[in-house]
C-alpha cells in the first residue's frame, strides 16, 4: 500500500486541514501518516478556539521515523503558521525525499486577493522558498500573486494565468497546479503547467454560487491521492476539481445548511466510484 504522510494542523471540530487529509487519503485506498502541527478545538471560523502549537515536536517525530528507516510515497504540506515551521519542513523534505517519491505543497495563506490575518507579505515570500523545493504546488490564485509579487486581478484572461504558473515555475517546481481559475461567468476550474513538457492544461466544470471553509484542503487531499494513486496530473486534477463540486452540491442540498465546512464524508461514495472507472 501506498503512504503519503502530512503534515498540517488538525482542527478536532472543523472540516479542514488534517480533519479532511486523513479520511479522504484512507477513503482512496492510500495509507495516510499525519504530523500535526497543532491542535485546535475549532477552525478558526469558530470564535474563542483553542490551540496548542506543536512545532517543537516535528523534529522529535521526523527523527523517530527516521531511525525507524520509514519512507512515504508521498510528502505533503498544507496549512503551516510560521516561519520556523517552513524551516522544518525544508529540513524534513531534505530527510524524507527519495528517488521515488515526491514533495507537495499547499501554501495555504490567502484567498480572494488578502492574507489569512496571521501573515504578511514576508511570510508569503518566505513560503516561496517551500515551494521551490516542492515537486508539486497547488495555490489558489491570490497565494501565486503573493508569491511571484504579480498585481492579483479579480478579471483577468488565459494570459494572465499562464504568466502566474511560469513565475511560479521559475521558482523550481516542476508542476504547478492553479486552483479558483474563471475565465467566464458560472465557470470555474484548474490550470496546471509541466515544466518538463512545457505544456498548459485547463479544466473547468460549473461554478456554484457558493463559498466554504476547507475545499481547497479537500481538492489538494484527492488530488495528491490520486497521484499516489498512479494517475496522470491531468487525471488527478479531474477527479480533485469534480468531487470538491460534488461536496458543495451535496452542503447545498443539506437542509441544516452547515456553515463551517462541506459534507465531504456524504460524496466519498462518489468519489470511489470515480477512481473505480
Amino acid at each position: 500500500m501506498k503512504k503519503i504522510l502530512t503534515i498540517q494542523d488538525i482542527s478536532c471540530v472543523g472540516k479542514c486541514s488534517l480533519t479532511v487529509a486523513l479520511p479522504i487519503i484512507s477513503a482512496m485506498g492510500v495509507e495516510a501518516a499525519i504530523l500535526p502541527t497543532a491542535v485546535l478545538s475549532t477552525h478558526t471560523m469558530f470564535q474563542n478556539f483553542v490551540v496548542q502549537d506543536l512545532t517543537n515536536q516535528v523534529k522529535p517525530f521526523s527523527n523517530h521515523w527516521k531511525n525507524e528507516n520509514i519512507v512515504f510515497d508521498a510528502l505533503y504540506t498544507g496549512y503551516l503558521g510560521s516561519f520556523e515551521q517552513i524551516d522544518l519542513m525544508k529540513e524534513l523534505f531534505a530527510t524524507f525525499k527519495t528517488q521515488g517519491n515526491f514533495t507537495f505543497v499547499d501554501p495555504a495563506m490567502a484567498d480572494n486577493g488578502k492574507l489569512y490575518p496571521a501573515f504578511d507579505e514576508a511570510f508569503a515570500k518566505y513560503m516561496s522558498t517551500l515551494c521551490a523545493q516542492a515537486d508539486i504546488i497547488v495555490p489558489n490564485i491570490t497565494e501565486a500573486c503573493y508569491m511571484t509579487g504579480t498585481e492579483y486581478k479579480t478579471e483577468y484572461d488565459e494570459s494572465y494565468v499562464k504568466d502566474l504558473l511560469l513565475k511560479l515555475s521559475a521558482l523550481g517546481t516542476k508542476l504547478c497546479i492553479l486552483t479558483g481559475v474563471s475565465f467566464e461567468e458560472g465557470s470555474t476550474g484548474v490550470m496546471g503547467y509541466d515544466s518538463e513538457t512545457k505544456e498548459f492544461y485547463y479544466y473547468k466544470h460549473t461554478k456554484l454560487p457558493v463559498s466554504f471553509h476547507g475545499t481547497g484542503d479537500i481538492f489538494s487531499s484527492t488530488c495528491l491521492g490520486a497521484l499516489v494513486r498512479g494517475m496522470s496530473w491531468k487525471e488527478a486534477v479531474q477527479v480533485a476539481a469534480d468531487y470538491t463540486a460534488e461536496c458543495i452540491r451535496i452542503t447545498l442540498e443539506d437542509p441544516s445548511k452547515p456553515w463551517y465546512g462541506v459534507n465531504f464524508e456524504q460524496a466519498i461514495p462518489y468519489l470511489i466510484h470515480r477512481l473505480e472507472k
